[in-house]
């Protein structure tokens, strides 16, 4: 098969999902969107009813109680019993409902705009309320101390470093220092959240208890801090089938479900590196496939350790979806494979391979590539290196048109996976993919 004989179906002069679909305005960014819609339309009905400022004096106490309702969310949706929650909630929906009822669903993994649309208001939220505090001292009313000031002062320079960290092109380039300032500055800023709300309710003369924001505070720390209670290092087998690739086995009583992922760390404090786990059907434990993607990998593909680190619960990923289709078209490149193979193996779901990858037996050796063939029907595994790169989009589109697949699921990078999911949705099929947020 080439791809240069199979073209994706013409556009109409205007087709409304060229527009809709376009990954600038994707589920992500549309839930981000909306946290900044409510949070506009909270501010402009205080201002209207006086909430923030009445007789010249601000109410410091509800603002800091938005900012905080708005950090809550934040977190809370990235707590991963909270993931496994949503991804469950969305799959309970039978495919006999309509597709685009089926489409929205499989959208889930898109939650994390609610993350950064949360973080980004909270943190404006809480820089007016320094502004409020200060100028409530300023002008006699109220007077913060100077301890609440200084707290206040430091808490909006932190979530400022957060934010500008996590702007798309400068994660992309500093992920390192990206993870290393979220981390770090995270929990330097829950401990100044309970200083300062500590801080406040002395100044206002109540007890701490009597506040929401303690209440607030204590939910975002055991949402931090839970994952870290399960923190545990654990002993490993790694197949080395080229030095491209490795297969890691766990087995230390944990057996996850397939579309689930767990991280890993060879230093706890530093980097989390997260994989998606392969499951066998009767077998304990399980694999994944790490493949030379950066530093971190290649010096565990080089120097393969005898034990890693594992913390939190297996949580939900992308292709956990692919229950709301009756058949599904899955599309890999190279270490995409790993994702993509627990569905396989677990028959879930009737579905159509196509996976990229050069020389991939060389790469991921035998069993593996044997492994696959024995649980698809006919997939379509293509060898870069001896066919030259496929255009995945045909590929895709054929393999829809041919099987009757309901949506497409695409593992590659960052640049091909928008552009499949784009092609595919542009012509009215459910097409998903990660999205990279974190």
């Amino acid at each position: 098969m080439t791809t240069e004989s199979i073209n994706i179906e013409p556009q109409r002069r205007f087709n409304l999902r060229n527009i809709t679909r376009h990954p600038s305005i994707i589920e992500y960014r549309r839930l981000a969107a909306l946290v900044a819609v409510v949070n506009l339309w909270v501010f402009g009905r205080g201002v209207a009813q006086g909430a923030w400022l009445s007789g010249g004096v601000f109410d410091v106490t509800a603002i800091a109680q938005i900012a905080l309702l708005n950090f809550t969310l934040a977190i809370l949706i990235r707590q991963q019993r909270v993931v496994n929650i949503l991804f469950w909630a969305a799959t309970r929906i039978p495919t006999s409902w309509p597709l685009w009822i089926r489409w929205s669903a499989g959208k889930v993994f898109h939650f994390g705009g609610l993350h950064s649309g949360g973080a980004v208001a909270g943190s404006i939220w809480f820089a007016f309320l320094l502004f409020a505090l200060g100028a409530n001292t300023l002008n006699g009313f109220g007077q913060a101390s100077a301890t609440t000031l200084v707290l206040s002062a430091m808490m909006v320079a932190l979530m400022a470093m957060m934010i500008v960290t996590a702007i798309g092109p400068i994660r992309q380039k500093f992920h390192n220092r990206f993870e290393h300032v979220h981390r770090f500055a995270g929990w330097t800023l829950l401990a100044l959240f309970w200083a300062h709300s500590v801080a406040m309710v002395r100044d206002a003369g109540v007890p701490l208890t009597s506040s929401l924001a303690f209440w607030l505070l204590c939910v975002i720390s055991l949402s931090i801090v839970s994952p870290w209670l399960t923190l545990k290092k654990v002993p490993i087998e790694v197949e080395k089938p080229s030095n491209h690739a490795v297969v890691v086995r766990f087995n230390y009583g944990d057996t996850p479900f397939a579309g689930s992922s767990n991280a890993l760390s060879l230093s706890p404090l530093r980097e989390w590196h997260s994989f998606a786990n392969i499951p066998t059907p009767g077998e304990d434990g399980y694999r994944l496939v790490i493949s030379r993607a950066g530093d971190w990998t290649g010096r565990f593909i080089d120097n393969p350790p005898d034990k890693v680190w594992v913390k939190g619960i297996t949580t939900s990923g992308v292709a956990r979806i692919e229950v709301l289709f009756k058949k599904v078209v899955y599309v890999g490149t190279g270490s995409g494979i790993g994702p993509i193979l627990p569905h396989l193996l677990a028959h879930d779901v009737p579905n159509k391979l196509i996976w990229s990858t050069r020389s991939p037996r060389k790469t991921y050796g035998d069993k593996l590539v044997d492994e696959i063939e024995a649980n698809t029907e006919a997939p379509l595994i293509w060898d870069t290196d001896a066919r030259g790169k496929p255009d995945l989009s045909a590929l895709a589109w054929q393999a829809v048109q041919e099987t009757g697949a309901e949506a497409v699921i695409v593992i590659s990078n960052q640049k091909l996976t928008r552009r499949v999911i784009y092609d595919m949705e542009r012509q009215g099929i459910p097409a998903f993919g990660a999205i990279w947020d974190s």
